[in-house]
């Protein structure tokens, strides 16, 4: 694991953009395993502006996770937030994008279906994650045991109070998220932590005590993983 720390989001969010910059001019089919929420924001902004440093023609775009329950065009779901700061910026096809339902018929079927696109199209090339304040990655929560692959998650209070959730409080939320095999199974890994929020959870994480209580603390385990800290 490699740790490096920033005086600023900005900067950080500037490291992280040269991350997947110099990842897709390696490989243009890039598959890019994309975080939401507050933290990787600045990150994609970042990255758009650079866009004439790298072509996406080829890059691929594969959604980490999902609140489950609220219609797709519902303004936090991790799908409008990625169409607003990803896809269409970048201008990604429907057939380079992998996405997952955020209101499916039937969610055990979704999952299934999400694992089968990412047998088809993974591994995961770059995976960019978020820590959640309670140490989660995506919606693997912590508890008791984790789970390898796609799947439904039960929302802990620490994730129902996300603010990307703030509007769907008349909802039964649940979440549906990659699982721990499927991120660690990535060829390379960029966790990115800011805010005091984060604080306490960060050096728990640093710690390297593995355990399911702490989801993210299972990136110990991966070879190529860089933390950048603000």
């Amino acid at each position: 694991m490699h740790i490096q720390r920033f005086d600023s989001e900005t900067a950080l969010a500037a490291a992280v953009s040269q991350v997947i910059i110099q990842a897709i001019q390696k490989k243009p089919n890039l598959l890019l395993c994309a975080a939401t929420g507050n933290t990787p924001t600045l990150t994609y902004q970042a990255l758009v502006a650079q866009k004439s440093l790298f072509s996406a023609d080829q890059l691929r775009i594969f959604k980490l996770d999902e609140w489950g329950g609220v219609p797709m065009e519902h303004p936090g779901t991790c799908e409008s937030y990625l169409q607003e700061h990803l896809i269409q910026p970048l201008n990604i096809p429907a057939d380079r994008y992998f996405s997952i339902q955020s209101n499916p018929a039937d969610p055990e079927q979704e999952c299934a279906r999400v694992q089968q696109l990412l047998q088809q199209e993974g591994p995961i090339d770059l995976c960019v994650l978020g820590l959640g304040v309670n140490g989660h990655l995506a919606f693997n929560e912590p508890g008791a045991f984790l789970q390898p692959h796609c799947h439904i998650a039960q929302l802990t209070d620490d994730s129902l109070g996300h603010s990307m959730a703030k509007d769907m409080r008349d909802v039964k939320l649940y979440g549906l998220t990659l699982g721990m095999s499927d991120v660690l199974a990535a060829r390379e890994i960029v966790l990115l932590i800011t805010g005091p929020a984060k604080v306490e959870i960060t050096q728990r994480l640093l710690e390297a005590k593995i355990s399911s209580q702490l989801p993210a603390s299972f990136l110990w385990l991966h070879s190529n993983v860089k933390v950048l800290i603000q």
